[in-house]
């Protein structure tokens, strides 16, 4: 199903009446605000160049990858890459530009319809964003002035101009002006002969010339949108961006575990928390209790890898006593919803006054790609040792897009640290390669994943084990606590 990020899913500020006149618009709502939202570190979104370089970034060369197109500039080495880590897919980019109210959110929104493939983002120029996009298969970049920047017309992949009639233009402003805006007919006309008009003529029309495809009448015009959903399909198909798991299962056979693997001893009492919990006659509540259990001592076991910087303390008796204290400003737990949720109240009983996030990852069952619905972060999160947690891993495709959402926000990758309960080596490996500096701590690694990527042996839909849900057969394990 395609998707478009709406209000939710990206912080906008809309400045009505800006796309009016882009001769007098101010430098924070055309070139300069446009840059700011192309160069955040994304992934899958082209990038211009970054005017801001994170603290983990400063004392080394500037993390870029390089294709035969562009140069994409990331915080960190994006999970969307094949298993030699040289390529990796790109969003297809399609810019949208005429004039106003010719009819470029409508066009948008037919192409959106029409193509019906997962994740398509929807970018328009009248907003200001502040959250980084993930996973895009395709990007429309709508507005007036889409095709005024040299530097960006290089991004495109695509370049539309919508054509529309000036005076069934002017009709749209009035209606829309009036209706929406509280103003008066004179008032309307007075702005649109005075601004509107020339401005059209100065700045946008002649970048028609630049335009691969002209759609007279905008979103009427079916045979043009039908001609442009074609395209884009076959160039999606060129692109294969289906992301080869199988690829990633086995490019790490035989590989000795990574230096940054940390797994608990399987004492006596471990192994007999995990004979329970693995076992598929066990009821729900004894499920529930043994792996809260286990996620505290997972939990307990994970606080011993935080830095700790010497202190002395004055005892009752008053002496002295030479003690640890954690260096650095605070901790935070992130759980990968919703199976990663059951290990916030272990770190809570732990950790006085932690601080808490949440990130919605969903497999999509078409691409088996991993897809970004939801996320909520505690601010200066950046400064912080940050805890992730999900239940089980085992490609670790949803493990490397949360630690990528981490990076995105500055946190820094030697302080993040990914707890699960349970792992299985093809997903160790995926996020060691991928972020070489996360420590990874599991109670148990398993070694082999299926062919529908279950772990094997493994312990089961946690999620539903453990909130007494029952799955599709369809699901993958880490749409809600399998892993994946």
């Amino acid at each position: 199903m395609a998707m478009t990020m709406s209000q939710s899913d990206v912080q906008v500020q809309q400045k009505e009446g800006e796309e009016d006149d882009p001769s007098m618009s101010r430098s924070d709502s055309g070139e300069d605000s446009l840059d700011g939202l192309m160069r955040d570190r994304c992934p899958l979104t082209p990038s211009l160049s970054p005017r801001k370089r994170t603290t983990s970034q400063s004392k080394t060369e500037p993390p870029l990858l390089r294709t035969n197109k562009r140069t994409i500039y990331t915080a960190g080495r994006p999970p969307w890459y094949n298993v030699t880590g040289t390529t990796f897919k790109e969003a297809f980019v399609i810019g949208l530009c005429g004039g106003s109210a010719s009819g470029k959110t409508t066009v948008a929104n037919k192409i959106i319809e029409a193509l019906d493939v997962p994740w398509v983002v929807l970018l328009s120029m009248d907003s200001f964003y502040k959250k980084t996009v993930y996973g895009a298969n395709v990007v429309i970049f709508e507005g007036i002035l889409a095709f005024a920047n040299k530097e960006l017309l290089k991004l495109l992949d695509m370049k539309v101009f919508v054509d529309t009639d000036s005076d069934i233009r002017l009709v749209r402003r009035l209606k829309r002006d009036i209706t929406n805006r509280g103003r008066d007919i004179a008032g309307v006309i007075k702005q649109y002969n005075k601004f509107v008009k020339p401005a059209f003529e100065q700045y946008i029309e002649p970048t028609v010339q630049v335009a691969d495809i002209v759609v007279p009448r905008g979103g009427e015009n079916f045979v043009a949108l039908d001609l442009i959903v074609q395209h884009v399909h076959s160039q999606l198909e060129k692109r294969k961006l289906r992301w080869d798991i199988s690829a990633l299962a086995s490019a790490h056979q035989g590989q000795p575990l990574p230096k940054t693997l940390s797994v608990m001893e399987s004492t006596p009492q471990v192994r007999g928390m995990h004979t329970i919990i693995r076992n598929k006659e066990t009821s729900r509540d004894e499920f529930i209790f043994y792996s809260k259990r286990l996620m505290r001592l997972l939990i307990e076991h994970a606080l011993s890898f935080l830095p700790l910087k010497p202190v002395s303390v004055e005892t009752p008796q008053e002496t002295v006593y030479e003690g640890k204290r954690l260096s650095g400003k605070r901790i935070t737990g992130v759980s990968i919803l919703r199976a990663g949720e059951t290990m916030e109240q272990a770190l809570m009983a732990v950790c006085k006054d932690i601080r808490l996030g949440k990130i919605l990852i969903q497999t999509n069952h078409d691409t088996g790609e991993p897809e970004l619905h939801y996320l909520r972060l505690p601010k200066d999160i950046s400064e912080d040792y940050v805890i992730l947690m999900d239940s089980t891993v085992s490609t670790g495709a949803a493990a490397l897009m949360a630690v990528r959402v981490l990076l995105d926000h500055d946190v820094q990758e030697d302080k993040i640290f990914l707890l699960s309960l349970l792992m299985a080596e093809m997903g160790v490996h995926s996020v060691a390669y991928a972020f070489p500096k996360v420590r990874i701590i599991t109670t148990a690694v398993d070694k082999k994943v299926n062919d529908e990527f279950h772990i094997i042996p493994g312990i089961g839909n946690f999620g539903d084990r453990y909130f007494g849900t029952d799955a599709p057969s369809d699901w993958y394990e880490s749409d809600e606590g399998m892993d994946y």
